[in-house]
């Protein structure tokens, strides 16, 4: 459902909060607003308690006076559904509403996303709300897209909970003795024999006090984070029930938080007509991380574009230092996004709220409350910019043949595990591999294991730890046909209910890799190894340091790159190859140094066709490229302090943002973007 049919641009606005203000302050608001190019607010996004201030009282005052007022601008509107912060009058009536926490606490009156999702008065409640909104605002003229609740996140361990998870567990297992047997329960006695045993797994329960991430049973939590996520994920469907009972046509979303790690949006996606996201790179956040988390939400719909929904224009407060953006910065993030795919620049938020938590956070009007600040300058100029460019790169396309997979399921399994290491993170380990083929400038998608492998020339998946069934079966069909596979340390440990393969760790694995794992060291933070790369790999040859996890693997038919330095498994092998059918099966048995990593890849990639957008490496520069219509729209950035010359490789291009025709090198000031079309 394309979202850019009424604008035909680049949507440019934010978080709108004229409830918070006298309403004196619209008119100037709209004007400014005009002045920076603003289309699109998102408005009544936590406006529950002014919309029904008792339980049998609605009051749509407030919120027709500013859809009117925004008519009256030419300003379009995301309509949030207000879902995210109940009243107090409802949690002081109705206490059931209040989530229980990890520790088995119950909540009080406060915060947000306070409400148990499992609980029968929050989702009567949520869905006669939004049942009006929709029935009241559904021809709203200026309505582009319906806004669910904000950032769904956080479980709940409540009674309501702990019956709705044994109702899942019924519908997933059937019968309690498979349950025992997808479960271990035989592991310290905790075998079950009525559902009504089963209880969530808290610290009062099954929980790990020093972590709660981590239990006794790595099996019932697992499946309680699929739980808490698809709990979360009935609360908006209601939601999204209640929309279309009035609203056919008109798109939903919700946004999202990246890598978030509560609720696996591969599940979410098909549900949610465009996806959106909210991006907050910290003053000290690689580039290439923020990169990577694009490519994640533009991969959860097949490669469709998305919307940034939020970002700030300048600071965000939350952080432990709020830096400002420097000048350039926020141009030069808005700019990231686009060319990862969004289709949409929105900020959070319009105007600066007075009090509470998030008054000194960035705004487009500060609290001086005019034009004149340098923030609201660089805001106008990239409306400007953005207005320019019209609808040239909207539903626009990656054209990458790399792809990274990320799966939530094995995140969660990866991180549950109790060992090897209290280091695991398997969103920083996914992204050592993005980040090296970010600094090769070669274009790269993240996947998800649903993902059609065909369009891929090289698939990677990093720690892959938990293997479901079929993935195996997908993976040796790919690689067969001709694709490069590679995989790394920790993968081929467990089936999708975390209970570990016998006969050597692969999982389905082993043909393909053609080898087994025998055990893992797991190396302190200051540890290393060697890993020594033989002479018959002539572009990788030398000795390379590697740490964090050593595993111990025996090549059957795999072909032995590379072997370990030190320690009683000196000489075993540390970087395999295996030749199958007519494609290759690299597997990666520790932490290689980023220079072995970046080498390895671009041998890979060039073994396969795959070539770097730009002709030479740069320091702080990021290429990325999407195609349209037969056009490419090469998107240079520099993420440098200072200008820098970047060789461009083309030898015409017409920049988008200056309409200037360049050829061969361009100079791009510090934080500066250029937009290629050829």
């Amino acid at each position: 459902m394309p979202i850019n049919d009424k604008l035909n641009k680049i949507w440019y606005g934010g978080d709108y909060n004229p409830e918070q203000w006298d309403q004196t302050y619209w008119d100037e608001d709209v004007r400014l607003f005009k002045l920076a190019g603003i289309d699109v607010v998102t408005v009544n996004v936590f406006s529950w308690a002014s919309l029904q201030p008792s339980e049998d009282e609605y009051d749509f005052t407030m919120l027709d006076d500013i859809l009117k007022k925004m008519q009256e601008g030419n300003v379009s509107v995301c309509l949030g559904t207000s879902t995210a912060a109940h009243p107090a009058w409802m949690a002081n009536r109705y206490p059931d509403i209040l989530r229980v926490d990890w520790e088995g606490r119950k909540r009080k009156f406060g915060g947000r996303h306070n409400s148990c999702p499992n609980s029968p008065t929050y989702r009567k409640y949520a869905y006669a709300l939004v049942d009006k909104l929709a029935e009241r605002y559904h021809d709203y003229p200026g309505l582009l897209i319906w806004h669910v609740n904000n950032e769904l996140g956080g479980y709940c361990y409540c009674d309501h909970c702990a019956k709705a998870f044994r109702v899942w567990l019924k519908q997933r297992y059937g019968t309690i003795e498979k349950l025992n047997k997808a479960w271990y329960t035989a592991f310290w006695g905790h075998t079950f024999y009525d559902w009504n045993e089963i209880v969530p797994p808290n610290l009062l329960s099954e929980g790990v006090h020093w972590n709660w991430q981590r239990s006794n049973q790595n099996s019932i939590s697992l499946d309680y984070f699929r739980f808490g996520s698809d709990s979360l994920l009935a609360c908006y469907k209601l939601e999204v029930e209640a929309i279309r009972k009035h609203s056919k046509d008109i798109p939903i979303t919700t946004n999202f938080m990246g890598t978030y790690k509560e609720m696996n949006y591969y599940d979410w996606a098909p549900y949610v007509d465009v996806i959106s996201w909210d991006s907050y790179p910290a003053p000290d956040h690689l580039p290439s991380m923020n990169a990577m988390t694009h490519a994640l939400m533009r991969s959860l719909k097949d490669g469709q574009p998305f919307m940034l929904m939020e970002q700030t224009p300048s600071v965000a407060n939350w952080q432990p230092y709020c830096k400002l953006k420097r000048p350039g910065e926020m141009k030069k993030w808005s700019y990231q996004a686009v060319a990862h795919g969004a289709d949409t620049v929105m900020f959070f938020q319009l105007r600066k709220s007075l009090g509470s938590c998030e008054k000194m956070h960035g705004a487009l009007i500060e609290h001086v409350g005019h034009e004149h600040t340098r923030v609201f300058r660089e805001c106008a100029e990239l409306g400007d910019e953005l207005g320019r460019l019209g609808d040239r790169l909207i539903d626009a396309r990656s054209d990458a043949k790399v792809g990274i997979l990320y799966d939530w399921e094995n995140r969660w399994a990866v991180e549950l595990s109790s060992g090897p290491s209290n280091d695991l993170d398997y969103v920083k380990e996914v992204h050592k591999y993005y980040d090296a083929l970010y600094e090769l400038h070669i274009p790269t998608d993240m996947v998800g294991l649903e993902a059609d492998f065909k369009r891929y020339n090289v698939i990677i998946a990093p720690l892959m730890y938990m293997i479901k069934p079929g993935f195996a079966t997908k993976v040796e069909q790919f690689v067969q046909a001709g694709g490069t596979f590679l995989t790394t340390y920790f993968s081929g440990i467990v089936g999708e209910t975390d209970i570990a393969f016998t006969g050597g760790y692969s999982g389905g694995l082993r043909s393909v890799l053609g080898l087994w794992s025998e055990e893992m060291d797991a190396l302190y933070p200051e540890e290393t190894n060697e890993i020594i790369i033989s002479s018959s790999f002539q572009e990788l040859e030398g000795s390379y340091s590697c740490s964090f996890l050593c595993d111990l693997i025996h090549a059957e038919s795999a072909e032995v790159l590379g072997t370990y330095g030190f320690e009683f498994y000196a000489g075993m092998p540390a970087l395999t190859m295996n030749r199958y059918g007519q494609g290759l099966a690299y597997y990666v048995a520790t932490r290689p140094e980023k220079k072995l990593l970046r080498k390895l890849l671009q041998h890979i990639c060039r073994e396969k066709g795959i070539e770097s957008l730009l002709p030479q490496h740069h320091h702080g520069i990021e290429a990325v490229r999407r195609v349209k219509d037969g056009l490419s729209f090469l998107f240079i950035l520099n993420h440098n302090n200072t200008s820098t010359i970047v060789n461009t490789g083309l030898s015409s291009a017409f920049e988008l943002i200056s309409k200037e025709v360049i050829s061969g090198d361009i100079e791009l000031s510090a934080h500066g973007v250029a937009i290629l079309q050829y």
